[in-house]
């Protein structure tokens, strides 16, 4: 793992770019992105930037089960808002969380990232510790899968629905191994929050138990952090 600590959020960000930027220029043609609140700054820079996205394929990590896209809390709807409706690319997949045949649409995912294999993933991290929708608990050997979120998870994205009720209970995520067969891992955590799960997944053990904690395995990977997420940290 290469750590890069920084002042702030937007400094963070502003890495993150960069780092993109230099994939772009050695030929990497497939994003994977998160949703959430930490990527958005870099999507912003992204969005309001001179690049031209078009021969770019993009592939998202999760949506919630029983969300329509044009759904304001739905990850469909958080893309188009914070990134596709400012630039436009060769082709943007999502998992569909109103799939008639939900296993048949986690084939149909996992045939999509094996079709377009990640040049560049973007992750954020849970507090408690997921990756995706990955949970505590999730086998490192997981594909795209259907997930029942915990309780911590749904409290924590509660500020973005009218309350916790609110919250789906269940998600589609890419699995653990598909995110470790990205060529390259970039993963921000910002915020006091975040850091003893941070600390845990660049020291700690490699454990389900934390699921980013895998990372420690993979070749590639930066971890930019602000100040706070990296407070915990030697």
């Amino acid at each position: 793992m290469k750590i890069i600590k920084v002042e702030n959020a937007a400094v963070g960000s502003h890495k993150a770019y960069n780092l993109l930027v230099q994939g772009l220029q050695t030929q990497a043609r497939v994003l994977g992105l998160a949703t959430g609140s930490t990527p958005i700054l870099l999507y912003q820079e992204m969005a309001h930037s001179e690049l031209d996205f078009s021969h770019i394929t993009t592939i998202n990590l999760d949506e919630y089960l029983g969300l329509n896209t044009n759904n304001p809390q739905s990850y469909h709807y958080f893309m188009k808002q914070h990134l596709f409706k400012f630039k436009s690319f060769s082709k943007n997949y999502l998992p569909n969380g109103l799939a008639p045949d939900i296993n048949q649409e986690l084939q149909r995912y996992d045939q999509v990232i094996a079709d377009n294999p990640i040049a560049i993933q973007i992750l954020g991290i849970g507090q408690n510790g997921h990756i995706g929708f990955n949970e505590p608990g999730t086998s490192f050997h997981s594909q795209t899968h259907c997930v029942t979120l915990s309780s911590s998870t749904r409290a924590a994205n509660a500020r973005f629905f009218p309350n916790k009720q609110a919250v789906p209970q269940k998600a589609i995520s890419m699995g653990l191994f598909s995110i470790m067969q990205s060529q390259r891992i970039i993963l921000m955590a910002w915020g006091k929050d975040k850091a003893e799960t941070v600390s845990q997944m660049i020291n700690g053990p490699i454990t389900e138990k934390c699921p980013a904690s895998i990372l420690q395995k993979h070749p590639h990977t930066t971890i930019i952090l602000d100040s706070a997420a990296a407070a915990k940290l030697n």
